[in-house]
């Protein structure tokens, strides 16, 4: 895996976390017990930090930045879709962010909140708690088909994946 300090900035990985050998972090992220980051991930903690917590995932092809005044976070139990950019938010525990979304800087995403595949949150919006937000740009309307039920199967499903990729997976050249 490419992890690199970045002068004093330094990853800092939980021994519990699983990181693909495909990813790449940079600088000050901050990776909890059980938390995983999938194949061409890019998380940049350069101008602030990313932190990932508890059995969160950040999934395939996404990237994560930050700046001075908005660091990255994703709360315990979260899961970030395929290809997602999240730069400066900060999003709860329990939460969705489905795949090809965006979300930037300022952005609040309460615990329990999602964020529908392919939906826009533009600078310093906010998703409720149980809310979801969907379209381009994004509008928030209470979630009643998808609930933290079912949040919480994907992150699970994360947590099992990692643990046998930590276990079985091998290169072959």
């Amino acid at each position: 895996m490419a992890i690199y300090a970045l002068g004093e900035l330094e990853p800092s990985i939980h021994p519990d976390a699983y990181v693909h050998p495909d990813a790449t972090l940079i600088g000050d992220v901050r990776i909890g017990a059980h938390a995983s980051v999938w194949p061409q991930t890019v998380l940049r903690g350069d101008h602030g930090y990313i932190e990932l917590g508890e059995r969160s995932n950040v999934q395939d092809g996404c990237v994560l930045h930050c700046t001075r005044l908005d660091p990255t976070i994703l709360g315990a139990g979260s899961a970030i879709g395929h290809a997602v950019h999240v730069e400066g938010a900060r999003i709860g525990s329990g939460c969705l962010i489905a795949s090809g979304s965006v979300v930037l800087n300022g952005t609040v995403i309460e615990d329990g909140g999602m964020v529908g595949a392919g939906a826009v949150l533009s600078y310093n919006s906010h998703v409720p708690s149980g809310h979801i937000a969907l379209g381009v740009p994004a509008k928030t309307r209470p979630n009643v088909s998808f609930g933290p039920e079912q949040i919480a199967r994907v992150v699970e499903s994360y947590v099992m994946r990692a643990k046998q990729y930590r276990a079985e997976l091998r290169r072959l050249d």
